[in-house]
């Protein structure tokens, strides 16, 4: 398709914005708490009800982690925060279906405490996590510095870099223009690019609740979007490209410090390797003032199948 006019691309991104802020900032935030918040069948047992409908072809599995986290974090003393998570993806999942978490107690020492979660829907497992808890200790601290990159503010915006995507249609952007509680800016670069690096500015549309365990869980919600389609650069590749069929394998991640998650967080992320239909990706999230406050890696597959022209 040939590239698109200015008045087509602004029309379409007009369009877009209208559809998204259709919704109340802070109905999509309620929205967002009421996906982690499960209910308790039986000790250590809980469960997120089936949706009525989705526009959805599976869950999506920064939400699976976010609510897995939540269920973890629900036996373990008050005082332990988690700071790292490893994470499978094993079936996709579906939203009109209520999901199972089962936690298991591994371990509990005086500092650290260790859960595994089992996630099952129709008898399947179709995800797990193991998470590690930590009181809070002083010790030796360094952190590499953020890099320089633009202010959200003059990063474009999601919906605009979709509008200007001539590979996606309309009826494409009517769905993907759908009401989120994220405000997402990006920054990627043009076509194929040896660099594979990307970043992204987010938040949440409107203020969270000042728990702490909230925050970590929508950051670790949002830790899975865009994440994978770093590996994709150094190919020239989009999720928009004919035959491409992309899922992610496996996410882990490293909790550094507090932050808040309904403020700017920068994700800068980087990919050192493809192969084998795999992409490694590896990404680091700043707060606005440069404080590292979480690390994450995610394993992707991804399959380009030859389409007829």
């Amino acid at each position: 398709m040939d590239k698109l006019t200015d008045e087509q691309v602004a029309r379409r991104l007009s369009d877009a914005l209208a559809h998204r802020s259709s919704v109340p900032a802070e109905k999509l935030i309620g929205g967002l708490l009421r996906t982690l918040d499960l209910t308790a069948d039986a000790a250590d047992e809980f469960t997120f009800p089936a949706l009525e409908s989705t526009a959805r072809e599976r869950i999506f599995g920064g939400q699976v982690i976010a609510q897995a986290i939540i269920a973890a974090d629900r036996t373990v003393d008050d005082e332990k925060k988690i700071h790292s998570l490893h994470s499978y993806f094993l079936r996709a999942g579906d939203e009109t279906k209520p999901l199972h978490f089962r936690v298991h107690r591994d371990f509990d020492g005086r500092s650290i405490s260790n859960r595994r979660v089992v996630v099952r829907q129709n008898d399947k497992v179709i995800f797990n996590l193991t998470a590690s808890f930590q009181k809070p200790a002083e010790g030796l601290a360094h952190q590499i510095a953020m890099p320089d990159v633009l202010p959200p503010e003059q990063c474009i915006s999601a919906m605009e870099q979709i509008a200007r995507n001539p590979l996606v249609s309309d009826e494409q952007i009517e769905r993907m223009s759908m009401p989120r509680p994220f405000d997402v800016r990006s920054f990627r670069p043009e076509g194929k690019s040896t660099t594979a690096r990307q970043y992204q500015w987010f938040r949440t549309i409107a203020p969270l609740p000042d728990d702490p365990l909230i925050h970590r869980a929508t950051l670790a919600f949002a830790s899975d979007m865009g994440l994978l389609s770093t590996s994709m650069i150094p190919h020239g590749l989009h999720w928009t490209t004919p035959g491409l069929f992309s899922t992610s394998l496996d996410h882990a991640m490293w909790f550094h410090d507090d932050f808040r998650a309904d403020q700017w967080i920068c994700y800068v992320m980087d990919s050192d390797w493809t192969g084998h239909a795999r992409g490694l990706n590896r990404g680091s999230l700043y707060t606005q003032d440069g404080i590292l406050v979480a690390s994450a890696v995610q394993e992707g597959m991804m399959r380009l199948i030859p389409t007829d022209d």
